[in-house]
């Protein structure tokens, strides 16, 4: 790419690029970068994956971790619609989930729980337990033997972290302290750093 040069002063990189350069179509014939595209509700359907493709999508992403293999089934075969509408080839990404921990539910129908930094929570094994500020289900059965004192534990995305202060495998209970003013939702995931799970 060329920079203009002014007289009064240094070269501007990028100062050639204009409005129309920018809107203009462009040759993807050469192009080096992919384009990633995940697959969702709003594009399911044959006129918008077409769209997509013409926008220049490459490869298709399937996120296995929402919906069933029923529904991506349909949805790549509206993708191979599309793609042998438009005479394309479009690479398919399947995105499997792993292995998954999430928090419990909440008693009385609450929606949300909101937790203060300093205080103490109990998480249990036990997934049917519906739970509240002081004590909270889990998903995963062996939490209790696979974390440790002094252990970090992450909740909705690292939005809550605690701090296991100590583990009570007999009762499938880990005691933890919160570290940070927070309010989550049910059924959040978890990650426990270092684990293998």
């Amino acid at each position: 790419m060329q920079s203009q040069s002014s007289s009064s002063g240094p070269e501007l990189r990028g100062s050639n690029i204009t409005l129309e350069r920018i809107t203009s179509p462009s040759d993807v014939t050469n192009r080096k970068t992919k384009i990633i595209c995940t697959l969702g509700p709003a594009c399911w359907d044959v006129p918008t994956l077409e769209g997509l493709i013409e926008a220049g999508m490459n490869v298709a992403r399937f996120n296995f971790s929402h919906g069933d293999h029923e529904g991506h089934k349909a949805c790549l075969d509206r993708l191979r619609q599309a793609a042998k509408n438009k005479n394309k080839h479009i690479g398919v990404l399947l995105d499997t989930k792993g292995p998954e921990i999430r928090s419990g539910f909440f008693a009385d129908g609450a929606k949300k729980i909101t937790l203060k930094k300093g205080e103490s929570i109990t998480l249990t094994s036990d997934y049917s337990y519906k739970g509240d500020a002081k004590k909270l289900g889990c998903s995963y059965a062996t939490l209790a033997t696979s974390v440790k004192s002094g252990q970090s534990i992450l909740v909705a995305d690292g939005s809550l972290v605690l701090t296991v202060l100590s583990c009570h495998p007999s009762e499938g209970e880990v005691v933890c302290r919160i570290e940070n003013d927070c309010s989550i939702g049910e059924r959040k995931n978890m990650n426990l750093p270092g684990v293998v799970v």
